[in-house]
């Protein structure tokens, strides 16, 4: 099935679709998001009268967008790039996970009331315990891209999880050295390590919250013989599903999994905050995994 994508001018009209539409993701852009083929599939399953939509807003629209969908008599909406800030400083209540990680990605409706909600991390510790059954209080992580916005919520999850070491790592130094800073009020400074290039030297696991993979002729971003079959590798990239570093992880003999099981998770915590829990998992699942086959 093909997902349309929507714009502003268009919110009005969207509870009149068949279904209604009444969760959305905003996002510039939008249309790659695979959103819908999750949530979808999830409302079907719960009997809902709903459909979730992709909402192509700019920056300049989304304060309005919002307070449209609020009033057309939407559940919420996710925000994904570049409105995860812009959300955090509109919503009128902000969960204190969501405060801690400067960013929301969920916004709630209740009647005027708009309440913001971070997932991403959730979602990421539940598909780590998912992949790889991990303590993360044992572990000590390398964290690649720590200077992004999904590396630094991703950083702050793993630190507030108590992980038994922490290395950053970013080719701007200047941007790691301000989010340790940041750590430093909540986790102990003797955990941190910052490094410009990887090494995986005393490392458990290892999370990618860069680009790098998504595109053909990426750069590798760990130097050849790194990798050893000790090693978990979990990349959040999900398409293409097979990066060159979880090829090499796995050439190595190493645990390595894409980011789909986070996209599920950090998901299925969004439609909870909507419609209440459960979430129905495995029909997220299975919208996803259909997608990536289309």
């Amino acid at each position: 099935m093909s997902w349309p994508v929507f714009t502003p001018a268009q919110i009005a009209d969207l509870p009149h679709l068949s279904p209604p539409a009444r969760v959305a993701v905003f996002g510039d852009p939008v249309a790659h998001s695979r959103s819908p083929q999750m949530h979808n599939p999830a409302l079907r399953e719960r009997g809902l009268d709903a459909q979730y939509v992709r909402l192509h807003v700019r920056s300049d629209q989304f304060a309005d967008a919002v307070r449209a969908c609020r009033d057309a008599g939407f559940a919420g909406i996710n925000c994904t790039i570049p409105h995860k800030l812009a959300a955090l400083e509109m919503a009128d209540e902000v969960d204190p996970l969501a405060r801690r990680l400067g960013a929301v990605n969920t916004l709630v409706f209740r009647g005027d009331q708009i309440l913001g909600h971070n997932t991403d991390g959730p979602g990421l510790l539940r598909a780590l315990n998912e992949e790889f059954g991990l303590d993360l209080a044992t572990q000590r992580i390398l964290l690649l891209g720590a200077g992004g916005g999904a590396g630094r919520a991703a950083a702050i999850q793993c630190a507030l999880a108590g992980c038994a070491r922490l290395t950053l790592v970013n080719r701007t130094r200047e941007k790691v050295e301000r989010l340790a800073h940041e750590l430093g009020a909540f986790y102990r400074s003797d955990r941190l390590v910052l490094q410009t290039e990887p090494d995986l030297r005393d490392i458990d696991l290892v999370i990618n919250a860069t680009s790098v993979g998504m595109k053909p002729g990426d750069a590798a971003l760990i130097g050849p013989g790194q990798l050893e079959p000790r090693h978990h590798v979990y990349d959040m990239i999900y398409s293409p599903p097979e990066t060159p570093l979880l090829a090499a992880a796995r050439a190595a003999g190493a645990s390595a999994t894409n980011g789909l099981s986070m996209l599920l998770h950090q998901g299925a915590a969004s439609f909870e905050y909507w419609f209440g829990p459960p979430a129905p998992l495995e029909a997220m699942r299975r919208g996803l995994v259909e997608s990536l086959q289309e």
